[in-house]
């Protein structure tokens, strides 16, 4: 089944890591469609020099 539709809330933390251009490590919040606020990690590859953005990862915890 697909996942519930999630809104963005803020950021909790963020750190980066120069690799092949940056990786990006977040921990989010968002709202599910119950109102409720869950943490998510995203792991996101960015190469602005490329115009390239990828999401590598992204879970909940």
């Amino acid at each position: 089944t697909p996942a519930a539709p999630i809104k963005f809330s803020r950021v909790v933390s963020a750190r980066t890591q120069v690799v092949e251009g940056i990786i990006y490590y977040l921990v989010i919040e968002a709202v599910d469609n119950k109102g409720e606020i869950e943490q998510f990690e995203a792991m996101i590859w960015v190469k602005p020099w490329e115009n390239f953005r990828q999401i590598v990862e992204f879970k909940q915890i």
